[in-house]
């Protein structure tokens, strides 16, 4: 796994805690990537960071790539506060009593990381990231040391939602693929191919058995139900029901050639949904393709990540 993860991706217990002096200084010298929390943001937008042993203080120029050019606001710094931040060591001062601190710089993590690691990225790399922010269009993710990409809304999951709050929570771990790079470096992420294919999905569920589900898209011809966050179904209409609501399904048949889950809609109330880790069938490699749909479907539903490839879209053909 690379060496730049996002911040915040390891447990606390895995961060180091500085005791003495020594240490700070050893770490300094070798300039060892580090992680803290960033526990006040000052009136002039520094940030402090408890070192354990000492305080740490980044300055507002060196708390992201962009402040010092003025392409990134100064609530990246405020919006820190009280998260882990990574950092290196840069110098050790005294202050008025003699009391040692230490001067740290995040941006110059970033730069590290956007030079040996986001940049010699591919489309189709599957990578660590850490879901930061949630937007009705997508979510952004922490792919390495607080460096963020857009994660669209329609690459999250097969089974569509209404927003990505329906899926993720801030905070939350996961496994992004790069979908593809613009000229200008940024990367746009996907999420749903390391979900399994239909049939990876459909092998968790046979005929005649009532399973849980959550409804998402309720229209004239019939309901969509989610058996999984790569799966649907549909089922037949029935009165009071409502996207969101929690269900128990009675499975019809699944039939693979037309990628179809035929349901009957046991009951629908409403819940808050028990939060469970996704279960990813891909989490590390690379993909030049991924399908989704069987070999004998009707439709061939595949994603193309590779640069040669037609570019890096979700492709969907009759047969």
């Amino acid at each position: 796994m690379t060496a730049f993860l996002p911040e915040g991706y390891c447990p606390p217990a895995q961060t180091p805690v500085f005791r003495t002096f020594s240490a700070v200084q050893e770490a300094m010298q070798t300039s060892k990537i580090l992680e803290a929390r960033a526990v006040v943001c000052d009136a002039e937008h520094n940030l402090i960071v408890d070192l354990g042993c000492m305080k740490g203080i980044i300055p507002r120029e060196e708390c992201a790539l962009g402040i010092r050019e003025g392409t990134t606001r100064d609530i990246a710094i405020i919006s820190k506060v009280n998260k882990p931040v990574c950092f290196q060591i840069t110098r050790i001062r005294s202050d008025e009593k003699f009391k040692p601190y230490a001067i740290l710089s995040r941006r110059v993590v970033q730069q590290t990381c956007r030079q040996e690691y986001i940049e010699k990225l591919r489309p189709g790399d599957i990578i660590p990231g850490k879901i930061t922010h949630l937007e009705p269009f997508g979510c952004f993710v922490d792919i390495g040391c607080g460096i963020v990409s857009l994660l669209p809304i329609d690459a999250i999951s097969v089974s569509r939602i209404s927003h990505p709050r329906d899926r993720f929570s801030i905070g939350q771990n996961i496994f992004v693929a790069v979908r593809s790079i613009a000229e200008d470096g940024k990367i746009c992420l996907s999420h749903k191919e390391l979900l399994g294919t239909w049939e990876e999905n459909a092998a968790k569920f046979r005929s005649g058995e009532t399973v849980a589900g959550i409804i998402r898209s309720v229209e004239p011809y019939g309901i969509f139900v989610e058996l999984a966050p790569n799966l649907a179904g549909l089922a037949e209409s029935k009165s009071d029901v409502r996207i969101g609501q929690q269900a128990s399904v009675y499975i019809k048949s699944l039939i693979p050639n037309k990628m179809k889950i035929k349901l009957i809609i046991v009951d629908s109330f409403d819940a808050e949904p028990e939060a469970r880790p996704f279960e990813y069938f891909i989490q590390s490699g690379r993909l030049e393709r991924f399908r989704y749909s069987p070999e004998s479907s009707d439709k061939t539903i595949e994603t193309l990540f590779s640069p040669e490839a037609v570019p890096n879209e979700e492709a969907i053909k009759s047969r």
